[in-house]
């Protein structure tokens, strides 16, 4: 790991552990070799450091181009974050996933695209589903519990409770099958089936 990741890796994974007993779940099915992308639930702001803290390598994280100022650029360049526009969303971003995934990066997303408004899980959005077919990524799905009673969206208050992340195990799209996954209607698949595999998971493993 480079020094700053490593810095902000065992200070997350500390406060995850003191604050939140935080747990993973069916650690043994991360995968180590090769391009990933880490689809996970959106419960939360405490997701993207909760599963990067999950895994003993470095990810890599989509964040705002907004954010990309002064000494937050230096961080989240460190942090090795790709910087994704949300008002004006084009390829740039796009192309810069697919890159780090061919060159064997793991990357995390939330395929709902917004944390939830009540704790449970929302459609994915197509975007992911391009990505997979794209790039022939294989895709990790997980699943976030507790991060939305610590910490839901609206609430500036960061409250203790029980955390699990729950591995799943990895999904390897065929090239046949995203030959037949084309077009918006083919990506939404994609995208529906990552869900189902993240709806499945719960604490018990």
């Amino acid at each position: 790991m480079k020094t700053v990741y490593w810095i902000g890796y065992i200070f997350f994974k500390s406060a995850g552990k003191a604050f939140f007993n935080r747990r993973v779940i069916n650690e043994h099915k991360l995968v180590r070799d090769g391009g990933v992308l880490m689809c996970a639930n959106h419960e939360s702001f405490l997701d993207p450091p909760l599963i990067g803290i999950s895994h003993p390598l470095n990810v890599t994280y989509l964040a705002r181009k907004t954010l990309f100022k002064g000494f937050f650029k230096w961080l989240y360049t460190k942090w090795d974050a790709i910087p994704i526009d949300q008002e004006n969303p084009d390829m740039t971003g796009l192309k810069n996933i697919i890159k780090a995934l061919k060159s064997g990066k793991k990357v995390v997303m939330f395929p709902e695209g917004e944390r939830t408004l009540h704790g449970g899980l929302n459609p994915g959005l197509p975007g992911v589903g391009l990505i997979v077919a794209k790039a022939q990524a294989t895709v990790q799905p997980m699943r976030i519990f507790g991060a939305f009673d610590a910490l839901p969206r609206g609430s500036g208050k960061l409250k203790r409770h029980q955390i699990d992340v729950v591995i799943g195990d990895p999904i390897h799209f065929t090239k046949e099958e995203l030959k037949e996954y084309r077009g918006k209607d083919g990506y939404q698949k994609i995208s529906d089936r990552i869900m189902q595999a993240i709806s499945e998971l719960t604490p018990e493993g």
